[in-house]
């Protein structure tokens, strides 16, 4: 007999894993030049020389049961230190190694913070529309339930309003994205703290703490100048979950952390609980070769400049022809409304084009579509014709 929910989730795949093996068939097809696939969130950045430098310094010079063993299930104390030692210098604080969990990224993360919040069965977790659509897998298969705050329509932040009408005395967590995938944009400080105020004020009602799970994949991908707000110094009960498959591009590669900051309530058995339900879900420890790689790179940032131009030629460029796009601050996402309304239809044309993109439903936001460009800046050129063909066809 199968564990039902387990097939579900084996067998249906989420939208936008279910739209790349439809480009990478149609590739097959068709050639690569004749396919635009702005599904997948890949970076198309090389990681920084320093990244692949550490890769060989490791390899070269230390002993192969350094490199290829087993570290202590939290991480190597030095990984530990050293991002402690960034964390120290980019926000301010007294950090140390013990503030962190080394995690096979930020899934991990992720997944062992909601078990280790979602004591009983029922409990409930918020989520903020646009949401990354796999939160919904996670949640479940840790026994809770989903809460949906409904998207701001003015600017893509937090409708405070419609979050506190949701809160209740289930409620366990927050899981709060910012830069925010799908739609790249950050949550202002002005935001962050009027969503504090509501989480103080409820905690106190219901007479248990209410945590944030800060997902930050994206923290150092930011543009124009703009600034991430550090939530812990905002809301005390906020964890992290991060991962280094952005900013050094290595989403294969499986490495980034959970830390709980010293003055959240509990924190020392919050991290306990967390690192606990990571044993309970099999992991043993981060890559142990990751881990020596981190330790030299924690503090290193990416070009983010091939991002940049994509984000400035792509958006001109749809908004030129007539589409309404978000302009986003962050990550390497366009969030765009789907001309005539109804997202999965609008998809569905643009695959007859050979253009994937990926509808809003699958985050919480029907109505708008998801455009990666995180992709080779001669693709979106050659996707171009297509959008305006697309667009109208709606005129």
């Amino acid at each position: 007999m199968l564990n039902s929910k387990a097939l579900h989730y084996g067998t249906v795949r989420n939208k936008i894993r279910e739209l790349f093996e439809i480009g990478r068939q149609k590739k097959e097809i068709f050639g690569p030049e004749n396919v635009y696939d702005f599904t997948l969130g890949n970076p198309s950045v090389a990681p920084p020389k320093e990244v692949s430098e550490a890769f060989l310094e490791v390899l070269q010079t230390m002993p192969s049961l350094e490199v290829h063993g087993y570290t202590t299930a939290y991480g190597n104390p030095s990984a530990r230190a050293a991002i402690a030692g960034v964390f120290t210098e980019r926000f301010g604080g007294d950090f140390t190694a013990d503030d962190f969990y080394l995690t096979c990224g930020a899934t991990a993360a992720l997944r062992s913070f909601l078990s280790a919040f979602i004591s009983e069965p029922g409990l409930e977790v918020m989520v903020i529309a646009p949401y990354f659509a796999e939160y919904g897998c996670f949640i479940d298969s840790c026994g809770g339930k989903m809460v949906v705050v409904p998207p701001d329509k003015k600017a893509l932040q937090i409708d405070l309003e419609a979050f506190e009408e949701r809160i209740s005395e289930k409620t366990c967590a927050v899981i709060v994205n910012t830069p925010n995938n799908p739609s790249g944009v950050i949550y202002t400080e002005e935001t962050l703290r009027g969503m504090a105020a509501v989480l103080e004020r409820k905690s106190a009602e219901y007479g248990h703490p209410i945590y944030v799970i800060s997902d930050e994949p994206y923290r150092e991908i930011v543009y124009d100048g703009k600034k991430v707000p550090f939530i812990p110094h905002i809301y005390r009960n906020t964890v992290i979950c991060y991962s280094y498959s952005k900013c050094l591009s290595l989403p294969g590669e499986r490495i980034g952390y959970m830390f709980v900051p010293k003055w959240a309530d509990d924190a020392k058995n919050v991290l306990a609980a967390a690192a606990g339900a990571a044993r309970m879900a099999g992991y043993v420890c981060a890559p142990s070769i990751l881990q020596q790689v981190i330790e030299r790179c924690a503090g290193v940032l990416p070009d983010i400049r091939p991002y940049e131009e994509n984000r400035k030629l792509l958006y001109e460029s749809l908004k030129g022809m007539g589409y309404d796009c978000i302009y986003p601050d962050g990550a390497f996402y366009l969030f765009v409304k789907a001309p005539g309304g109804d997202d999965e239809a609008f998809c569905e044309k643009a695959l007859d084009l050979n253009i994937l993109v990926v509808p809003g439903v699958g985050f919480g936001a029907p109505g708008y579509m998801r455009i990666s460009y995180c992709v080779d800046n001669a693709m979106i050129r050659r996707a171009l014709p297509g959008f305006e063909k697309l667009i109208k066809g709606y005129k």
